[in-house]
């Protein structure tokens, strides 16, 4: 099953777009996230395709990634 996991804190769209997206419509831009199962985005997708509610807007942008320096015993070869 594949989850699709809408993060509107890290959605580039965020702001102009959220008042036409259905997880901001439906939910209110939840700020912990929400995740759709592929029934659910089917769903979502028929009811937006029928002009019920807008579309999915999420444009997902690159995730932060934390640096973490190597151990103190870390040997590089090369």
């Amino acid at each position: 099953m594949d989850t699709l996991h809408v993060d509107c804190e890290a959605c580039i769209a965020r702001g102009p777009a959220c008042g036409d997206c259905v997880i901001t419509v439906l939910l209110g831009a939840p700020p912990q996230g929400v995740d759709l199962d592929t029934d659910e985005q089917a769903a979502l997708a028929a009811l937006a395709d029928s002009g019920l509610v807008p579309p999915l807007r999420l444009v997902a942008g690159a995730r932060p990634v934390q640096s973490i320096p190597p151990p103190m015993d870390w040997q590089t070869y090369g």
